[in-house]
């Protein structure tokens, strides 16, 4: 067997094993090392969070702005509802949402679909009621807010503190511990 050939068997048996994902299509990668490092340039840059732009469609809600959100703790979760590991992070969202919407926490789901039936309004619906999404959601499909956050992977998380500034931001599943904990931290510093 060639060299190239024992090569390439190692690696896809590797990605079978350590259930990898390519990169940016529902991706992880870099799970373990990511969410610390963009927490923490994040952080450091405090970025000014881009507007919802290009969205066609909302759902549980008007249109809203970043701006009529100032004064409030807003999660921004990036996803579409064919990928499995949006679909793995959408309880801890929705329960994030039940925990802390009473002390000012907004989510806002921002749906940029990766395949073309994912550009479905009525697929979108669905896929709301079917997990019991009550939030705001945007449907992003020309994936122009996607661009604004220069987000690349699906699922995404951005934590928006009171002024308007992003001040965590986490790809992938996981982090739940870290996000519910810098949700809260933001709350009560506004307490």
């Amino acid at each position: 067997m060639p060299l190239r050939l024992i090569a390439v068997s190692a690696l896809v048996a590797g990605l079978g094993l350590g259930g990898a994902v390519i990169p940016g299509l529902c991706s992880e990668t870099d799970a373990l090392a990511r969410p610390v490092a963009m927490a923490a340039a994040t952080a450091e840059q405090s970025q000014t969070a881009p507007d919802f732009v290009g969205i066609s469609n909302w759902f549980n809600s008007q249109p809203l702005k970043l701006a009529d959100l100032r004064g409030k703790v807003v999660l921004v979760d990036f996803w579409t509802y064919g990928c499995v590991n949006c679909v793995n992070t959408l309880p801890h969202v929705t329960e994030l949402y039940s925990k802390y919407r009473d002390r000012g926490l907004v989510v806002v789901g921002v749906h940029t679909p990766e395949f073309p039936f994912e550009h479905s309004a009525s697929n979108v619906q669905a896929a709301l009621k079917r997990h019991g999404i009550d939030y705001p959601v945007a449907q992003d499909n020309n994936s122009q807010t996607w661009n604004a956050y220069r987000n690349q992977y699906w699922p995404a998380q951005y934590i928006i503190d009171q002024n308007g500034k992003i001040v965590f931001q986490h790809a992938g599943e996981g982090q739940y511990q870290e996000i519910d904990r810098t949700v809260a931290r933001l709350l009560n510093a506004n307490s």
